[in-house]
């Protein structure tokens, strides 16, 4: 299954949601003008981006004299595109490289840290795993696990070490072995706790001051979380200053606007969407394809 194809699949329950203002080949009236906004809204795009996007395809359904609602689908997908904040450098490609990975439980951390180590892998990098939540009874096993299944070793320490200094050791053993990329999984944190995050701030200083190449602190976000998500984005990187995002579980959501809400409203990049279970289901973002795939355009 090809990289869109993958992505139609998975951005169903989103695309339905979207699309019915499409439905019919009706016109571009009034009413089609209140729909759109609405379903945009709906979908967790955020108030001020449908407003911004509808406006924009009204002054161009004037001016090239558009008449049907499904003229407008490519237009719609490039003006949504344009919406998301382009990253600077991809720290998964661009190596060597070391990415610290924060988020609440459950957002899947530490999946999409196996899945992205067993990628780099099969690309001929050469990488190492880092184990820093030390507090979660099977945050180590779990990771070993995917370690396993990558060919991966997993540097960690006993439970209820310092994650801090973890990462510090993480680092060194990089270095040692002239690893590509380094990637580490830290302890799901609840962006409400200021103690939690503090701690967490700690953890991301000590491994960009300790780290010779560049480091990315990148947030998993569950997009079945919809607003929670963003709110969640929005502490996170006032906290950590993140560098960009991972989306998961787009396939689980029919509110799948909410990863260009995050990513417009905080100017952050998304480096990989989470459209699936399997490891092929972890995709390289791109907005045009994404914003394609979400309005059914070219289908």
């Amino acid at each position: 299954m090809g990289f869109f194809d993958t992505l139609k699949r998975g951005l169903e329950r989103s695309r339905e949601a979207l699309n019915e203002v499409f439905y019919f080949g009706g016109e571009v009236d009034e009413d089609f003008w209140e729909d759109l906004e609405d379903r945009l809204v709906m979908g967790d795009m955020g108030g001020e981006v449908a407003v911004r996007v509808t406006d924009d395809l009204r002054d161009l359904a004037a001016r090239k004299n558009l008449t049907r609602a499904d003229q407008l689908k490519g237009a719609l997908a490039e003006r949504l595109a344009a919406e998301f904040c382009a990253a600077e450098r991809d720290p998964f490609e661009d190596t060597p490289s070391c990415v610290l990975f924060v988020g609440i439980n459950g957002a899947g951390k530490t999946t999409t840290v196996g899945k992205l180590a067993g990628r780099a892998v099969s690309e001929g990098k050469k990488v190492v795993i880092g184990g820093a939540d030390t507090f979660r009874a099977a945050a180590i096993e779990q990771l070993q696990v995917w370690g396993e299944r990558a060919g991966v070793d997993v540097i960690t320490r006993e439970r209820g070490c310092d994650p801090a200094s973890v990462c510090y050791d993480v680092v060194d053993e990089a270095e040692r072995r002239g690893c590509d990329l380094t990637l580490i999984d830290t302890a799901g944190r609840l962006h409400t706790s200021a103690d939690l995050m503090r701690e967490l701030a700690k953890v991301v200083n000590v491994t960009r001051k300790r780290c010779s190449v560049p480091v990315a602190v990148v947030l998993v976000v569950d997009a079945t979380t919809g607003q929670n998500g963003l709110n969640q984005a929005r502490e996170f990187n006032d906290a950590l200053d993140l560098d960009g995002l991972i989306v998961t579980k787009l396939d689980g959501t029919a509110k799948g606007g909410i990863a260009l809400a995050i990513s417009s409203q905080l100017s952050l990049p998304i480096y990989r969407i989470g459209v699936g279970e399997s490891i092929d289901d972890l995709q390289s973002f791109d907005a045009l394809e994404f914003c394609r795939a979400l309005v059914g355009e070219g289908m």
